[in-house]
């Protein structure tokens, strides 16, 4: 099966869930000091360069505003108008999915700005814009897990 063919493929549903809220941290330590004194908790995979704070929604995540960047594959200049310092993630349960459900994005009118590709944490994502210059991520990670309501839990 070829990567347009994979693209084209109209059965596949996008989970009507918003799993992982990222903050581009433009100082890192500041911010997740801010929500350490909030008194929210982190989860184990929390580290000096990435946190994770878990919700009652969504998890909410931390991270460099340059690794964020070079996540998606643009440079800071090239997303002036909407890029807001961060991005909403729709995790999907299998490693394929990744490329169906940014084919049915791309069908849907979403902008992709960075094709389905591993990641080096072992997972698979791609990038998009909605109509009104939103980041959104399309992740697949082998260590997530979801509740019975497909919320995800931890990674």
């Amino acid at each position: 099966m070829s990567t347009e063919d994979v693209f084209e493929r109209n059965d596949v549903m996008i989970p009507q869930r918003v799993s992982l809220i990222t903050i581009g941290a433009n100082d890192m330590p500041s911010l997740r000091s801010f929500y350490q004194r909030l008194g929210w908790s982190e989860t184990s995979i929390s580290s000096d360069n990435y946190a994770v704070f878990a919700t009652a929604g969504v998890l909410l995540s931390l991270y460099p505003i340059e690794d964020l960047l070079r996540d998606l594959g643009k440079d800071r200049s090239e997303l002036t108008n909407g890029f807001k310092g961060m991005t909403f993630a729709i995790n999907v349960d299998r490693r394929e999915e990744v490329d169906y459900t940014i084919g049915k994005i791309r069908t849907a009118g979403g902008q992709i700005i960075r094709l389905p590709h591993d990641a080096f944490w072992g997972g698979r994502i791609a990038y998009f814009m909605d109509p009104e210059e939103n980041i959104w991520e399309v992740a697949w990670n082998p260590t997530a897990l979801f509740d019975e309501r497909g919320a995800m839990i931890s990674f």
